[in-house]
């Protein structure tokens, strides 16, 4: 079942996301690195609520569960897709697939549509929710 955050303390957030993932740490930057090796991290700095540590987590992470590759052999991103997916899943309370994963990507990744994956997030990672078009302001009843 998934936590929810909402307007709580973005900390709470961010150690139940360093828990996932193993050796991950905040540098002085506020950077929050979750695979020190791979460089996959997002700023906290803008983050003010625990939901904000979500929604940065789907939009900045998705990626690399979904089609990461940044090492030679395919076995070995096949594992960096899994353990992304894995702690991914386990910080959001979920039990998406690589296909979900695509999916979120696609919809909400590389903070392409900041309220979209607000609502996302607060729909409780409902994936229908990634279906919905909304008007240009996101703030609209959808279309």
């Amino acid at each position: 079942m998934m936590k929810r955050y909402g307007l709580g303390d973005p900390k709470a957030a961010a150690v139940d996301l360093m828990r996932c993932f193993p050796g991950s740490f905040i540098n002085q930057r506020l950077e929050l690195i979750v695979h020190p090796r791979t460089n996959q991290y997002f700023l906290l700095e803008d983050c003010h609520t625990g939901d904000d540590v979500v929604a940065k987590s789907v939009e900045w992470l998705s990626r690399a569960a979904a089609k990461g590759q940044p090492y030679d052999k395919e076995r070995n991103n096949r594992a960096f897709r899994e353990m992304m997916q894995q702690g991914l899943n386990e910080f959001w309370g979920t039990n998406f697939t690589e296909e979900d994963f695509l999916k979120i990507y696609q919809h909400l990744g590389n903070a392409v549509n900041h309220e979209k994956t607000m609502r996302f997030v607060r729909s409780g990672f409902d994936m229908q929710e990634l279906e919905v078009s909304y008007g240009a302001t996101g703030t609209d009843n959808p279309v």
